[in-house]
């Protein structure tokens, strides 16, 4: 994959992530179990993005397709959890003993970086709107984007 996917890759999480902690920190969005889940999926993409652009600056073909593979998996990943927090959680009083409530208080993640990762809200109290459409929406476009994103890379790089 050419190095430039994966700088957009970079540039579209580090920007996501930035909105999010924005949106909690300065503007009182509180988070639910969700939205830091997507958050811990988001940091994942840019993880594997950032060792894919580094590979694939050193003409690594393999080790590029592979951090390519797993930023897409991450992203499909994505899409899957901000669909279920759109079309379940939201819905429900409690996201308490959901698998990703589970997962962030279980990994320790929650506790050791509450600024980051702490669930501080339900997921019917977090449906907030902006610009028209849902957090959740806005979050599931950009797992797709990123999604695509890879994808057209693999065809386009190879």
């Amino acid at each position: 994959m050419q190095p430039r996917f994966f700088i957009y890759s970079i540039f579209l999480s580090v920007s996501a992530l930035a909105v999010a902690l924005v949106s909690q920190h300065v503007f009182a969005m509180r988070p639910c179990a969700w939205c830091v889940f997507q958050r811990l999926l988001l940091i994942g993409v840019l993880a594997f993005s950032i060792f894919g652009y580094l590979v694939a600056t050193l003409k690594q073909r393999f080790l590029s397709l592979l951090f390519g593979l797993l930023s897409l998996l991450t992203a499909i990943a994505g899409v899957v959890s901000a669909w279920y927090q759109y079309s379940v959680a939201a819905k429900m009083f409690s996201c308490d003993l959901t698998f990703a409530d589970r997962f962030m208080t279980e990994s320790g993640l929650e506790s050791a970086l509450p600024w980051l990762f702490g669930i501080y809200s339900t997921c019917m109290d977090a449906t907030v709107h902006v610009l028209g459409l849902e957090y959740a929406l806005w979050a599931l476009l950009l797992f797709v984007v990123l999604g695509a994103l890879m994808l057209y890379g693999f065809v386009r790089g190879n």
